[in-house]
Parts: C-alpha cells; structure tokens; sequence
C-alpha cells in the first residue's frame, strides 16, 4: 500500500465550480490508480485529502481526471493539482489553469518541462500528439480581409474556445462599462445633433471627467510646436518618426524656398533632421459619413532636433506631388498662426489613422493574435517555449474578435466618425501588413534602422531598449536550462513547426520580410521568443497606453476632417474648427477613447502572473530574477520622471499589461 495526499485548487469565480463530483487517477512509471470520485471542487479553495493505492506507482507523470455528469452540468476551472507520495522529494505540481468541460477524461502531465528529445522512453509521446491534433480541431485559423494576417477563426466570442474567453471578473467589467458608456452617450449625444461648434473652446464641453494631468496638459499646450514634435517621440505613436539620411524625394520645395533648403540640409548634414511621411495613407478613398464626404491626406512633415532635446518641426507639406498638378503648399512656423495650426492639425489627424490601424491595431492586437493561435497549434503544454508564453495570451483573442465585430466592421466605430472607415481603414492595414518586416518588431534594431538610438529625449527608445534587454535575459536564462546547444535547436521538430505556422501561415509567408520559417541556434530562438513577448506585452502598451492622454482633447488627434487640405494660408478660427469632427463626431470618439484607453482594473502587470506552468526551482527562481529586473527598472523610471516636465510611463513594467486584453 502507498499513501498519497492530493490537493486540488479551484478558481474563484462563482462559475468556477462545477457541483460534480470528480473522478481522478494518478499514473506514474510503475503503474496506474484510480483514487474515485473523492474530489468535490469548492470555489476559489483548495480542496486536500488523501488516498491509498494498492502499490507504489513511482515517478508520477500524469495526473487524469474526469467531471461525471450531473443534472445540472456546469463547467469546472481547475487551477493545478498538486500530489505528494512516497519517497517524493516533495510535491509533483500537474498544472491546468484551464476550464474543464464535459465528462471526458482531462490528463494533465506533471510541469516539468519538456522537449520531444527529453523524452527518451516516449512516455508523453502519445499524450503530446492527441493534445496538438485536439488544439488544432479547437483553435483554428479563420479569415477576415484579403491581404491580412490572420485571426482566429470565429465572427464573435461565442464562437472562441471556453478557455480563451473572458473571466467572469473581466466580462463584468466591460460588459457593464460599456453599457455605461454606451448610456451616457445615448443622452449626451442626442444633444450634440442640435449643437455646432462655432469656436475651438465649444471642445471644451466634450473633454471628459476624470481625464488624466497629461490630457489637460494636451488641452492647454496643444498649439504649442515643441508639443507637436514631442508626440513623435512619446506620444501615442512613435514608431513613425526616423532621422532623414537624405532629403525626401516627394518633398517639393518649389523657387523662392532657398533659405528653406539650405536649413534642411544644414539640418540633415548635422545629424538632426528627422521626418515623418505619411505616404501610406496617399490614395486612400475617404469616409462619407452620413451623406457627408470626408477627407484624408498623406502629409510629410520635417523636423529638426535640438541640443536640448526639442523636437521642432521645420515644415509640413500636406498633400503629395502629382503629375500636372501645381505643387503642393508647404506650411512653415511663420506662418499665419492659423494656417500652421491648420496643417498641424492635418497632421494629428493623419497621425491618428495610422497610430490607430498600423501601430495598435497591426502590430500590437493582430500580431499578438497570430502568434497566440499558432503557439496553441503547435506546441504542447509540455514544452518548455508554451510554458513560457501561455500567460502572455490571456483575454487576446476575445478582444481582438470583439474589435473586428465592433471597431473596424461594417457600420463599426470606424465607419461612423472615422475618416478612412467604410474600406479606407482596410486599404491602410492592407498596406502596412505587406511592410511588416521582423526588424521593425525588435527594439534594437527598429530604433537603430530609424535613427534613433542616440536621442536621449526618446524615452520611448530608451525604455524599450531597456526594457527589451530584460526580457531577452529572461528569454536567454529559461531557454538556457532547456536547451544546452543549437543543434537541441534545430533537432526540435515541435519548435520548428511552431515557427513555420508563425510565419508562413498566420503572417501569410512573411519570410521575404525577415520573419524566421526555422531556427536555427539558441540565439535565434532567444531572439524570436523575445520578439513574441515584447509584442504581446510592452509593444502593445505603447501604443495603448497614450490614447486618453492624447486624444482627450479632441482638436490634438481627430478621427476625421470635414473639409479638404487648405489651399490657401488665409485661414481662420471657424476654417479650423469647420475641419475638426462636429460634436456629436467628437463625443463618439471621446467616449470609445476613454472607454478603451482607460486603465484596466482587472489588470495583470508584465511577469507578474501567478499561474505556476513550471515545476522545478530553477524555472521559478528566473522568474524571479525577471521580476527583479523590471521592478527596478520600474523604480529608475519613477525617478526619472519626477524630474521631467512630461512624465513618460508607457513602457514602465508596472504599467505595461502582460498581454493584449483591451
């Protein structure tokens, strides 16, 4: 006889408890027992008792477990299950975290990680390969436009997997804030229909409550150059701006700009002539918005650094040349202070598109979405690279569902106030997913393609470099004590075929920009995984993050202009606000701005989790050193920014979500 003392946590959700009894077996090297149905999970507990078993059962790898039916048949969220026996130097930990649905039998191997090759009795052989061919009967890849990377198959989150659904304490949060959004909107906006903005202070009237000290920063410096070009290098979006190494060929600068052409190339020759162009939005059919037509363009603007770290900007030219056409207008700082205003704010609007569709939408929710989906496909939750990534999934593929059902559908928030919705918006991702290209994902190597790893005022650059650097530690020291040479690498068949679901089918054959099809030695590996993190996590952030900031004050980022570019410097008050959304527009956007970009209360903070996926200390002690690094990076950033006059704190780990949730 052999005695083994059994704990099993549940979740604390109220839904979490099935009312079943649960039967389970415990296997191991010497054999199999079936211990009954003993197990009657209670909420947010952790139920223990203990068995005997007619013979000693060794190392234990698995655990089995089976939810009997009831009249009443409600799915079970089993956390882990922890056993320890005879001779055992201590517990042999089976996590799960995970809903447990039906009456089948559920196995759950013990969390020692495991590679094919460190299987040399192909004891978890089988196990490994029903897993993945039930994965991918569950999580398979769907199709939204043409031209796109792919989502998770599934029109709404019904459709998505139980398991990669939103909890009960998530669902109730943005169910009920946004039924409270939606109310408020309902009643206030009605009034705006009656209403016109005839000055740029009517705005005032649709800047939120509660809206952070940076918002109201925005609201009353808006105007203001040195604000304009910050927001290149910390605002919502800065992944546009990149130093010019040459002047811009679809800059046109016509006779009578010598002096204009003479800056920029003094500029240009002292290293400190940055540019950011817009041309992925030239051509772009418009918006028509409730019969009335919409407007887009593709500005360039030019801007020069300061040796105190200002980013100025030096001219701005709003739409782009074309063949027997006259040339286009440049806008400079001196002129008419409503003229440049104007073009300013062309530009913000630009930049919102883009921010909005390219750097969130693309590279953070829907990248994150397809590396998610295929690492579910392909590797098993015994592999070490799955138990390093799984919590960095959490909630993405409902969000993202819920966005292509709500924000950028057909009759969608981009459809009613955006100025590239009804089919511009898709043109945009259509445009900007053929120029995705891996470097561009890796913070070392984007700043450094754009110029921008000596510029101290960055601090977007420098908290992603830093914060990057952590997690490739982390990534280095986990896949260190799971492989201890390329060749264990290469020879992984289950590494390699995750790798190619990644690239040649989620990012549809994305190898001709970069993206790895195989890996080939620790290194790359290392780098790809962190490439996998930073996006799901810090990536994400940074574009995420600013939104309330940013867009609170709606003349500084509008969704949409109302009249053409102007052709002329002879431009008032009413010729800018004319252009900007109407009110009811602004109202809409405000609302979904603060709704989305406020901060999250069921919220889990980058390597903060608490699900343990592996066994063993040395998986949990770097962990740990992991958790060290980013709370003293998080305590650098604090200091720092108690000496800036505008704080930046996307990228600070306390901040920075450990996945895509909203």
């Amino acid at each position: 006889m052999a005695k083994y003392t059994v704990r099993v946590a549940t979740g604390a959700s109220l839904l979490a408890v099935p009312g079943n009894r649960v039967q389970l077996w415990l296997v191991g090297e010497h054999g199999e027992a079936d211990v009954g149905k003993q197990l009657r999970p209670a909420s947010g507990k952790e139920t223990k008792f203990e068995v005997q078993v007619s013979q000693y059962l060794g190392r234990l790898l698995l655990v089995k477990l089976r939810k009997h039916k009831v009249l009443l048949d409600l799915d079970w969220f089993c956390e882990r299950i922890a056993v320890e026996g005879p001779g055992a130097r201590g517990e042999a930990l089976f996590p799960c975290y995970r809903w447990v649905q039906g009456d089948g039998v559920v196995s759950l191997p013990e969390g020692t990680a495991r590679t094919v090759s460190d299987d040399p009795q192909n004891l978890f052989k089988k196990l490994r390969e029903e897993e993945l061919e039930d994965r991918r009967r569950v999580y398979r890849w769907g199709a939204w436009k043409d031209g796109l990377i792919l989502p998770v198959a599934g029109s709404t989150p019904w459709d998505l997997p139980r398991n990669k659904r939103f909890r009960e304490d998530k669902d109730l949060d943005f169910s009920l804030s946004l039924a409270k959004v939606l109310r408020d909107l309902a009643v206030k906006g009605t009034l705006d229909i009656t209403k016109c903005a005839n000055s740029l202070q009517d705005f005032e009237r649709i800047f939120p409550q509660g809206k952070t000290a940076l918002a109201e920063r925005v609201r009353e410096c808006w105007k203001d150059d040195a604000l304009f070009g910050y927001q290149f290098l910390n605002g919502a979006n800065p992944m546009l701006l990149r130093r010019s190494k040459r002047l811009p060929a679809r800059l046109v600068l016509p006779p009578g700009t010598e002096d204009l052409r003479t800056e920029l190339e003094r500029e240009l020759q002292a290293g400190s002539l940055f540019e950011a162009d817009f041309s992925l939005l030239e051509g772009v059919k418009p918006n028509v918005i409730i019969f009335k037509q919409q407007y887009v363009t593709a500005p360039l603007v030019m801007l020069k650094l300061q040796p105190d770290g200002k980013l100025l900007p030096m001219v701005i030219q709003l739409q782009s040349p074309r063949h027997g056409c006259p040339p286009p207008m440049l806008f400079l700082p001196s002129d008419p202070p409503n003229a440049w205003l104007l073009a300013k704010t062309w530009v913000r609007s630009s930049d919102f598109q883009l921010h909005q569709l390219q750097s969130h939408l693309l590279r953070g929710h829907l990248m994150a979405e397809v590396i998610a989906v295929a690492t579910m496909r392909r590797l098993p939750s015994l592999h070490p690279i799955y138990k390093l990534l799984i919590p960095h999934f959490r909630y993405t593929m409902e969000i993202n569902t819920l966005a292509r059902s709500t924000l950028v559908s057909e009759w969608g928030i981009f459809d009613l106030v955006v100025s590239t919705g009804s089919g511009g918006h898709v043109d945009i991702l259509q445009r900007a997913t053929a120029g995705l290209t891996y470097r561009s994902f890796c913070p070392p190597d984007d700043l450094a393609d754009r110029g921008l790893l000596d510029v101290k005022s960055s601090f977007y650059g420098q908290d992603a470099l830093k914060l990057w650097g952590i997690i490739n530690r982390y990534v280095e020291r986990m896949v260190g004590l799971f492989y201890k040479s390329d060749e264990a690498v290469k020879d992984d068949p289950e590494l390699q075929a995750w790798c190619r679901e990644v690239t040649e089918v989620g990012l549809q054959g994305a190898q001709d920009r970069g993206f790895p099809i195989s890996l080939v030695s620790q290194a790359q590996l290392c780098r790809f995984v962190s490439m996998c993190i930073f996006t799901c996590t810090a990536q994400h952030a940074s574009a995420h993050l600013g939104q309330l900031d940013w867009y609170a004050w709606i003349p500084n980022g509008p969704c949409t202009m109302r009249k053409p570019p102007p052709i002329t410097k002879d431009v008032t008050e009413k010729d800018i606000v004319d252009s900007l959304p109407n009110l009811q527009q602004a109202r809409i956007q405000k609302t979904f701005t603060k709704f989305l970009g406020r901060r999250q209360p069921v919220m889990v903070a980058l390597g903060q989790h608490k699900e343990e996926y592996f066994s063993g200390p040395e998986p949990q002690a770097v962990l740990k050193q992991f958790q060290e690094e980013l709370a003293a990076m998080d305590k650098e950033i604090e200091v720092r920014n108690a000496g800036l006059d505008l704080p930046y704190e996307y990228l600070r780990p306390s901040m920075v979500e450990n996945s895509v949730t909203i």
